[in-house]
């Protein structure tokens, strides 16, 4: 039964209704509710931008969408939660980019060690409307129904042992954990070392035990995680300059109304700044930190020779990689 409202004829009402304006009042709509799963410890960089993203959510849609965050591992190990939200038991995660590779091949490349010039020109080519993204995207949609969401800068990653490390001879034999995807692996058996795949939720144990004798990861990781308990030497190699990818399942995202696509993208572009932001800000400092806990950093003013780690992984990246993935760095490449 149509209101009786001074002034105002039934075709008038109705025109009214169809712009919405007898919409149910904010507190009557159903909250959207969804799971980010995730690998990372909740004080970690990464932890902190996923709840982040919650809480932005939560205010840009007036609580419309509600994030709950499961961090550590708790619905899943890294390829456990690229297909979680590829299938929909969860909505959003985060994932190298070697990581959402396990879902559409090309995006790997994005995790080419040496790839890019600087974070900036990082930051480009992982924009979610640079050319490179909205291309892979596009595949990424169509292969796995996963849309990335932003990304923001991870850290650059170095490599941990427990002796010094000088140029790739000198990991002749050490074990050294990869992530569990190619261009990992690669990248590991390039500088010198024997890769071992192992999941990240096994990584303090597997150091622990000697299961491995060294890992790979950013500053920040290495500080949060309290790798420092088990590794003696961080050198910088800075071999891969990572960002961490969050991606939603398409489903989730399509069955968004257009506003509510622009709040949360509002809101993946203020936690992708702030991110950033944090994750450069505390390289430095982090590095500082390590080192009071009795870490013995190896840069090149140490005798690091960087240039035979830039060497030897370029030539075996591009032995292995470049053929099918050399359009798409030449593409990179051209980002400015």
């Amino acid at each position: 039964m149509w209101p009786s409202l001074p002034g105002f004829t039934r075709r008038s009402l109705l025109a009214l209704a169809a712009a919405g304006a007898f919409a149910l009042p904010a507190q009557a709509q159903k909250t959207i509710e969804w799971r980010y799963g995730h690998m990372n410890p909740p004080g970690s960089a990464a932890g902190m931008q996923a709840q982040w993203l919650a809480e932005e959510v939560a205010k840009r849609t007036n609580g419309g969408i509600k994030l709950t965050v499961y961090p550590s591992s708790q619905l899943g190990k890294l390829q456990e939660l690229a297909e979680a939200v590829s299938t929909g038991t969860i909505a959003l995660s985060h994932n190298t980019a070697a990581g959402i590779g396990s879902l559409h091949e090309p995006f790997a490349a994005l995790d080419t060690p040496y790839l890019y010039r600087d974070v900036d020109h990082l930051m480009k080519v992982m924009d979610v409307n640079s050319p490179v993204m909205k291309k892979l995207n596009d595949g990424l949609v169509k292969d796995a129904g996963v849309r990335v969401l932003y990304a923001y800068y991870f850290g650059t990653r170095h490599l941990t042992t427990n002796k010094v490390v000088k140029q790739p001879s000198d990991l002749a034999g050490q074990k050294i954990r990869a992530i569990p995807f190619p261009i990992y692996m690669t990248t590991v058996e390039s500088m010198g070392a024997v890769p071992v795949p192992v999941d990240w939720s096994e990584v303090p144990t597997a150091l622990a035990t000697g299961k491995v004798n060294g890992q790979e990861n950013p500053v920040n990781v290495v500080l949060s995680s309290k790798l420092y308990e088990t590794q003696s030497h961080m050198m910088l190699t800075g071999h891969i300059m990572n960002a961490q990818v969050i991606v939603i399942n398409e489903r989730a995202w399509q069955g968004l109304s257009a506003a509510q696509r622009e709040q949360l993208s509002a809101a993946a572009a203020e936690v992708r700044r702030k991110a950033t932001d944090m994750v450069r800000g505390q390289e430095a400092a982090e590095t500082e930190e390590l080192k009071k806990m009795k870490m013995t950093v190896v840069g090149p003013a140490e005798g690091l020779n960087l240039a035979a780690f830039q060497s030897s992984v370029r030539k075996a990246v591009d032995q292995k990689f470049g053929a099918k993935y050399g359009e798409l760095y030449k593409t990179i490449e051209a980002v400015r």
